[in-house]
């Protein structure tokens, strides 16, 4: 009798049809197959949308989310065009928009039941954010709060999304099309007899894009701000599509299970939690400023659908994908008036009880539980695999037909080392290309064509996994009596046990995301323990049926992570800066979804005729993309639908010297944003200055002199490009008046300012050598923490005519009474004035290929010895 876990089907010559192998052109269907489960069930789950519900079937569905009056607020929105903070177009057309709307809703409300307030809140503070310190003056924000006449309940939810927008941008993706489901949302409410226990905060937020001003001055000054106990961000880094949940509590579970329990189209993952908090997404949100400066836990909220076209003038009414309108309404609007109802929100710091975790699959469930329970999860499946594995491979040494009981643990010991050798190489391997991709200037491939990660990538790795288990089975196959099918379920025992390693690891150190290898090792476990209760029963396993059968499942889960993953992070690499290496982290990220399921996929096909021609040929594919990177079908850009993307700053620089004298000159300051910096060499960048020009510049003055725009462009400005040119017509000079200079004890000086520019500017206060600022009128951050000069400062200014007034206090060394003391530098930033582009810089504008994208103003940048 036999008690192997694989099949065996005897034959009448004497049994040895044990190991027969399959045609070998039945790896092609297996792989295939493989495909078509992938286009069947992954693809139409991501992309799946309810139906859209309209006006007039309003009647049918009392308090549902009505997606077409949305999608109409939406067309409004997108046509008032570009929205600043500060423009007439933000802070008058789109406010008046906003107030226009809430009186349709409060016209129709059910005012019998409900309190509804507004309030235009315009505030103005200061606060140290991304390396910069920040103040900022008359910003705007839109304020609704309904409360249920019959609760006096004083603990508010607080729901955020924000109308002002990036340069040029029409901003329907980001983030109008969460504006109009908030809309929707509260009118919704406001016509429902439900209960509403407590009240909701609608804050319509006019200062986002501008480093999240709008969020820090309601929270840290409006009056209701102090209520709000839980929030509901809402924002967005495409146009539109299924909004993912990237980031809850934190220390609040109870958050995340609310979600689970109300939301019918769930998209969440821990693992996008853990790479944004890592800062591998290159954006940030308002949650971040909620939870700092005010203490509030909530769920972060974004969809990520087509970010080719984020802070584009791409983003536009027209790409919001159709579907988007009816699936987050329907997922917000449950999702606030549960919340809204929670009894939690009277004593939120009753239920900080660790961090969560949680997913979705496919979007038809979600999994949500405590840090304690995933630690506990991941042990108990990870023991159980152990135990699986190690009762399968006992019960293969009481195999009539195969080695002696220590031969076969010894070939399964030497199995794992090989496995562990695959894996290694595999990873390795594939990051190898990636590397090369960049190393040769062919990076981002992939960049529209995501399926060239397929043959660079996918294919890199599958022919990895199985070339080396291929030749160390052809190698023994007549040294060892144990099966094909049990060398095949040892190979696959060798990687759920290298997974199980890897899961306990993670949770050891404190990964979250530690479900993820989880995930795969249950679903094996639970196969190789049905092979083992069918053997011992039927007398046969049915070992490849069974596997699969188990397999598919995780299969989806992973290739749907997989897919998500590519589709939000792709074309985030196209604007992750210069310095960023995006080939590697779209491999990293391939790799880290591939290995959950390769390893138990890919073995199967050593079941097929000629395997190392099979697994060879993943290699040959990897080889025949390569060389098509080296084409035009590997040229990432295409335009509109996915360019490159550059700044390009019209600036003028004056730099004033300590005898009164001072030297100007005009440029254009060109920043790229990722990576391939030689694409224009030849045409645009033709009368580009040399790279020992930048060096020259950066040597003696603070920052090159370059009229940076925020903190990442530090990072960046080593690929900067400047092309002399004309001066720009400059509206407004900047204006710079030393009001005081006065002498104080202990060697210091105190130099108070008077600055009159554009409605953005950007300083740098760089000490000279032997001395340092003490004190100063901004905010203290980084004196505190005694961060590195230069010091960089950013001030906004909304539809007032004030001027910064500040001042700076110095210590410097006793002997050094008259000075100098330190480079003080001005940049102001006109980014919403295009009327005055002079025709030297709209020609040169045109210059750029239609697969670019400039995001374009003019700028002036003066610099003091003081």
């Amino acid at each position: 009798m036999s008690f192997s876990t694989v099949d065996i089907t005897e034959e009448k010559d004497g049994g040895k049809s044990r190991d027969k192998k399959w045609p070998w052109f039945g790896a092609p269907i297996y792989a295939a197959a493989a495909f078509a489960l992938f286009y069947a069930a992954v693809l139409p789950s991501f992309y799946s949308y309810p139906k859209m519900l309209y006006q007039s079937e309003e009647a049918l569905h009392p308090d549902k989310f009505i997606g077409e009056r949305a999608m109409r607020q939406l067309a409004e929105y997108s046509a008032i065009g570009n929205k600043m903070s500060g423009s007439i177009n933000n802070e008058v057309h789109t406010i008046n928009f906003l107030l226009r709307e809430i009186q349709k809703i409060k016209d129709e409300a059910r005012l019998d039941l409900y309190d509804i307030e507004v309030d235009t809140q315009y505030s103005s503070g200061a606060f140290h954010l991304w390396g910069m310190t920040i103040s900022y003056t008359n910003l705007s924000n839109v304020v609704v709060k309904i409360s249920q006449k019959s609760s006096d309940n004083e603990n508010y939810l607080l729901v955020n999304s924000h109308y002002d927008s990036e340069v040029q941008t029409p901003a329907a993706g980001d983030d109008g099309v969460m504006v109009v489901v908030m809309l929707e949302t509260l009118r919704v409410i406001s016509r429902s007899e439900r209960t509403l226990t407590h009240p909701v905060v609608f804050l319509f937020n006019g200062a986002e894009e501008a480093c999240m001003l709008g969020s820090h001055g309601f929270i840290t000054q409006h009056k209701w701000s102090k209520n709000c106990k839980a929030l509901v961000n809402l924002d967005s880094t495409g146009a539109g599509g299924r909004e993912v949940l990237f980031q809850t509590g934190p220390n609040h579970p109870w958050l995340a299970k609310y979600y689970q329990a109300s939301v019918p189209h769930p998209y969440a993952q821990t693992l996008a939690e853990e790479l944004f908090q890592h800062n591998f997404i290159p954006s940030d949100t308002d949650f971040r400023i909620f939870r700092d400066y005010g203490g509030v836990p909530g769920l972060d909220m974004a969809s990520v659908m087509n970010g080719y076209v984020y802070h584009t003038e791409f983003d536009n009414f027209k790409n919001v994908e159709y579907g988007t309108y009816q699936s987050t309404g329907e997922n917000v609007l449950p999702l606030i008036w549960a919340l809204a109802n929670a009894p939690e929100l009277d004593n939120t710091t009753a239920y900080e009880k660790g961090h969560t975790v949680y997913y979705d699959f496919l979007g038809w469930f979600m999994m949500t539980y405590t840090e304690s329970v995933s630690i506990a999860i991941n042990v108990v499946v990870s023991v159980a695999a152990f135990i699986c594995i190690g009762t399968s491979v006992y019960i293969m040494t009481l195999d009539n037909g195969a080695d002696a009981p220590k031969a076969v643990v010894l070939r399964f010991a030497i199995i794992f080392l090989v496995q562990a050798g695959t894996l290694f190489v595999a990873c390795g391997l594939t990051l190898l290309v990636a590397v090369f991709m960049q190393g040769v200037g062919l990076a981002e491939s992939w960049y529209y064509g995501k399926w060239m990660a397929f043959g660079l990538y996918f294919c890199t790795l599958f022919f990895a996994f199985g070339i080396l288990p291929a030749t160390y089975i052809g190698f023994t196959k007549r040294k060892t009596n144990m099966k094909l099918d049990q060398t095949i379920a040892c190979f696959m025992h060798a990687q759920c046990i290298l997974l199980a390693l890897l899961c306990i690891i993670m949770t050891i150190m404190g990964i979250r995301s530690s479900y993820f290898p989880m995930v795969g090792i249950f679903f094996y476990a639970i196969s190789v323990l049905v092979q083992i209760v069918l053997k011992l029963t039927l007398k046969k396993s049915y070992f490849v049926t069974v596997h699969l059968l188990f397999q598919v499942l995780p299969f989806f889960f992973y290739t749907y992570i997989c897919y998500a993953t590519l589709v939000t992070f792709v074309p985030m690499e196209g604007r992750d800066g210069p310095e960023s290496s995006p080939d590697i982290m779209i491999s990293v990220f391939i790799i880290a979804t591939a290995i959950n399921y390769a390893g138990f996929v890919i073995p199967i096909m050593h079941k097929f005729r000629k395997p190392k021609i099979i697994f060879s040929s993943f290699g040959v594919i990897t080889i025949i993309f390569i060389i098509l990177a080296c084409t035009s079908a590997g040229f990432p850009f295409v335009k509109q639908l996915a360019p490159q993307r550059y700044y390009v700053l019209h600036t003028q620089r004056t730099f004033h010297n300590l005898d009164g004298t001072s030297k100007q000159d005009s440029g254009y300051y060109i920043q790229p944003v990722d990576t391939r910096l030689h694409e224009l060499d030849d045409t645009t960048f033709k009368n580009a200055e040399p790279e020992s020009w930048t060096a020259a510049t950066c040597a003696a003055e603070p920052y090159c002199g370059l009229p940076l725009y925020s903190g990442r462009w530090i990072e960046w400005k080593d690929s900067a490009r400047w092309i002399y040119s004309s001066p720009p017509v400059i509206p407004m000079n900047i204006n710079l008046t030393q009001l005081s200079k006065q002498s104080l004890d202990g060697n210091k000086v105190r130099y108070e300012y008077n600055l009159r520019a554009s409605d953005r500017v950007m300083m740098y206060i760089d000490p000279l050598d032997n001395v340092k600022v003490t004190d100063w009128s901004f905010d203290h951050t980084p004196l505190v923490e005694k961060h590195t000069p230069p010091y960089l400062i950013y001030a906004i200014y909304s539809q007032t005519e004030e001027p910064l007034n500040f001042w700076v206090e110095l210590e410097h060394e006793e002997g050094n009474t008259d000075g100098p003391y330190m480079k003080l530098v001005v940049s102001e930033h006109f980014q919403y004035h295009p009327e005055y582009y002079t025709e030297e810089y709209k020609e040169f504008l045109a210059t750029f290929p239609d697969w670019t994208y400039t995001t374009d103003w003019f700028s002036a940048l003066e610099s003091w010895i003081v």
